[in-house]
């Protein structure tokens, strides 16, 4: 489909992940980005955040983000 408009109905989900003891999250500098790939990316995260199919963290261990270009040209 060209875009999905809503996300399936909310489910009870039980999911742990077990970390050794003493483990501490990799602190890494983000990689640079030009204003044009920060100004998509956030564009991309507003869209995501009104949807619903992602939510704000403030964890540790979130994730970075890593923009690819499309073979048109685009995020």
């Amino acid at each position: 489909p060209e875009d999905v408009s809503d996300v399936p109905p909310k489910r009870e989900v039980e999911f742990t992940i077990d970390l050794v003891p003493g483990t501490s999250p990799i602190s890494m500098a983000p990689y640079r980005m030009s204003a044009s790939e920060l100004n998509e990316l956030k564009k991309q995260l507003e869209e995501l955040l009104e949807k619903r199919f992602i939510r704000p963290s403030v964890s540790p261990w979130g994730a970075p983000v890593l923009l690819v270009k499309k073979k048109d040209g685009s995020m």
